[in-house]
């Protein structure tokens, strides 16, 4: 039962927010009492920081899936981002922030738990796009996975609105792109711009 609470909680939490979520709106959405949540978690903030480890369980599971594809290296950065715009398409008020805001501990902690593998994984892909020859061998890799990340949890964790974390999150990553790329990688990233204007 404690799965299956922490499961529709995460749902929730990603389609409304961590704010507007409250324990009678999980027990109604599972048609079990408030009582029977408060068995396994005794406040709303365990539970929010016990789905936030599930939530990061399935983004890496499908960050994970994507990378097997063995897309290019920019093409799989514009895969993992519309992964993230699907699973983050919330309403109005960005996830992130919401969290930063008003669970600041929960959110510090989380960001403590992403930091090495997202950079891991930034230099892994910066180290394919030199192996392809769309990223230039002379990167820095350890600092461009560094600026990426930094700018990438300071978009989500300061922009309010999620449209506008989003269309940041797409600039962003057409910037980190554009430092690195060679010609060829150029000619993909424009390519992959034109085809997720439309998604």
């Amino acid at each position: 039962m404690k799965e299956k609470i922490m499961a529709k909680a995460s749902e929730l939490f990603l389609k409304l927010g961590f704010k507007s979520i409250t324990m009678d709106d999980i027990a109604g959405e599972m048609c079990i009492s408030k009582k029977t949540i408060y068995k396994y978690f005794c406040n709303k903030e365990v539970l929010i920081e016990e789905s936030t480890e599930i939530m990061h369980k399935v983004v890496h599971e499908r960050i994970q899936a994507i990378v097997q594809k063995n897309h290019n290296a920019i093409q799989e950065n514009f895969e993992i981002r519309q992964m993230f715009k699907e699973m983050f398409s919330v309403g109005d008020t960005s996830t992130m922030y919401q969290l930063k805001k008003h669970y600041p501990e929960i959110y510090h902690k989380l960001v403590n738990r992403e930091v090495n593998e997202c950079i891991t994984f930034f230099k892994q892909n910066i180290e394919k796009g030199i192996q392809e020859g769309l990223y230039r061998a002379t990167i820095p890799i350890e600092k461009y996975g560094q600026f990426y990340y930094t700018l990438i949890f300071d978009i989500n964790g300061n922009t309010v609105s999620e449209t506008e974390a989003q269309s940041l999150e797409l600039e962003a990553l057409e910037y980190h792109t554009r430092a690195m790329a060679t010609p060829a990688g150029i000619i993909e990233l424009e390519k992959q711009l034109e085809n997720h204007a439309t998604l």
